[in-house]
């Protein structure tokens, strides 16, 4: 894994008296991000590969054509997943009413993807009113209506809790069940339950599947084949698995990158 420090590149493009400002930057499969945080609220948007957003209070997996829109001021590392072709827009905030509220992954409908390339050609000194200015208004219109995805993953505070949900991310495929982790964490299984509801705002089986989701995205996007990230991440057979990732994301997973 490449580690690499906060980029000072996006400096201007925050400092920048305009509202929107945007930029591009790729990455090579495995490149990690460490801890930062902007002072504008941020559209990363992955015109190839996976991003997998990191904070404290969870995690965002970004599939390709999806973006994620993170709120001023978090704290958040990124990692690479396959080879990455990113495209950011800093938002100054307050810059438009209606914007997102708390961070999400997005879908982004082909006009919205038009205006993000479009915008990274954007000088940081464009003129008001002028034809550059109106693109950035409808990119920020834009980004008032566009539809949530459930690609996060909620991540509780407390320390027992997050040592179960590493476990998990590290063995999808584990069968262990609510009392091998209660037993392994030295709780009652109700209290297990209530705890982990409390603090994810899920049931622990519920976090589990999704994390389970969630993860499978990472493999199709690198297109391994649906079979094996099936039985790697618990499942017992490619049905199974498909299954529920339709009722989960309403497409088949051969059809999610589509």
């Amino acid at each position: 894994m490449t580690v690499l420090p906060p980029p000072d590149v996006h400096v201007p493009f925050e400092d920048t008296p305009m509202p929107v400002a945007a930029l591009a930057a790729d990455y090579p499969h495995g490149a990690f991000v460490a801890t930062h945080s902007h002072r504008r609220a941020q559209l990363l948007y992955a015109v190839e590969g996976v991003m997998l957003i990191e904070a404290q209070v969870g995690r965002w997996v970004v599939p390709p054509t999806r973006a994620v829109w993170l709120d001023a001021g978090l704290e958040h590392t990124v990692r690479m997943s396959g080879n990455v072709r990113m495209r950011t827009v800093f938002v100054e905030p307050g810059a438009a009413t209606n914007l997102p509220h708390g961070s999400c992954v997005v879908e982004v409908p082909p006009l919205l993807r038009e205006l993000i390339l479009g915008a990274v050609e954007v000088p940081l000194d464009y003129a008001p009113g002028g034809r550059h200015d109106l693109l950035m208004r409808l990119l920020l219109a834009e980004l008032a209506v566009i539809p949530r995805l459930p690609l996060y993953l909620p991540w509780p505070a407390d320390a027992r809790l997050r040592k179960l949900c590493d476990a998990i991310i590290d063995a999808p495929d584990a069968p262990h069940e609510v009392a091998h982790w209660a037993h392994e964490l030295g709780m009652a299984e109700r209290t297990l339950h209530r705890a982990f509801q409390r603090e994810t705002g899920m049931t622990l089986g519920r976090w589990r599947r999704h994390a389970r989701l969630l993860l499978a995205l990472e493999r199709l996007a690198r297109g391994e084949k649906i079979v094996t990230v099936a039985l790697d991440h618990g499942y017992t057979s490619q049905s199974a698995f498909a299954a529920m990732f339709k009722r989960h994301f309403g497409v088949a997973p051969s059809g999610f990158y589509r």
